[in-house]
């Protein structure tokens, strides 16, 4: 392996500047838990690392002034387990990004390493999307804010422009009566890349689900935001025809690959049976919230 130029900023407008400077040849590290392996086995060769966890705004957990939440976008997950309200407003996504890998490694990964690894199957995804979180980015030309689903572009790839980071995630508040869940289905039990995975965010109101989101991981080029399942879901007691209209939506936006872990028809089968399982986890969260 060639010389590798590693840089430590301590501000952003740093950060921004030393990556920007390397015309693409540079790679951020946020946890390295995917980088590292993928420069170990030759599918990366970056001129110059540039390691943002001492960056303080991707390091740095608020809540925001309407109660939501902003997330630094190299916060770790074990960081995030330790705040003592996040995990509670948002177990679902806590779920999500504590699926990733070993404890070890969970005391380094990243919702933003996850999301910018570009993976259809990253854990912490899914369940993202199902939350209706909004990404900030900043670059070389400013700073410009997109939905979490907008970002991956494809497997390894990213909508991104050449310079930009990822700076943090910002979450909506909660209505009395919201929670949300993340289900995955693999191989193995523990440790191993999901087959399918499904993120369900949710309001209820008297028993009425009044507002629904659905993230769906690993059946597709990107994770999907499946608009239908949520319509499916919106409005009703979530009886059995709601919960089998919104399975099949999920079952319908699977657009998946035949590989060692599951054939298409598998996935797309499993995508409604999580569908079911989420919403009922999520459901039953919301109605202690």
């Amino acid at each position: 392996m060639s010389d590798i130029r590693y840089l430590a900023p301590h501000t952003l407008d740093d950060a921004i500047a030393q990556y920007a400077a390397a015309d693409g040849a540079a790679r951020i590290l946020a946890g390295g838990t995917d980088l590292l392996v993928q420069m170990r086995s030759g599918v990366l060769k970056p001129s110059t690392i540039v390691d943002v966890k001492k960056v303080p705004e991707l390091m740095a957990v608020e809540e925001t002034a309407d109660g939501g939440f902003r997330i630094g976008a190299a916060v770790s997950g074990a960081a995030l387990e330790e705040h003592a309200k996040f995990g509670k407003v948002w177990p679902g996504v806590l779920e999500g990004l504590n699926l990733i890998g070993s404890t070890q490694v969970q005391g380094r990964a990243s919702m933003g390493g996850n999301l910018c690894n570009g993976s259809p199957a990253g854990d912490s995804v899914p369940a993202l999307v199902a939350a209706g979180v909004v990404a900030t980015i900043k670059g070389p030309n400013g700073t410009r804010e997109m939905k979490v689903e907008d970002v991956p572009a494809g497997p390894g790839k990213t909508n991104l422009k050449p310079g930009e980071i990822l700076v943090s995630f910002t979450f909506p508040a909660r209505p009395k009566g919201s929670s949300d869940a993340y289900l995955r289905m693999i191989p193995r039990t523990e440790m191993d890349i999901a087959v399918v995975g499904v993120g369900v965010s949710l309001t209820l109101d008297a028993g009425t689900c009044t507002a629904a989101r659905v993230g769906l991981g690993a059946v597709a080029p990107t994770v999907l935001l499946v608009a239908d399942a949520a319509k499916a879901l919106i409005g009703s007691k979530l009886d059995d025809a709601a919960i089998e209209a919104a399975a099949a939506a999920c079952s319908a936006a699977c657009n998946p690959i035949d590989d060692k872990r599951g054939t298409i028809e598998y996935r797309t089968k499993v995508a409604g049976v999580l569908l079911k399982r989420a919403t009922a986890i999520a459901a039953e969260r919301a109605g202690r919230a």
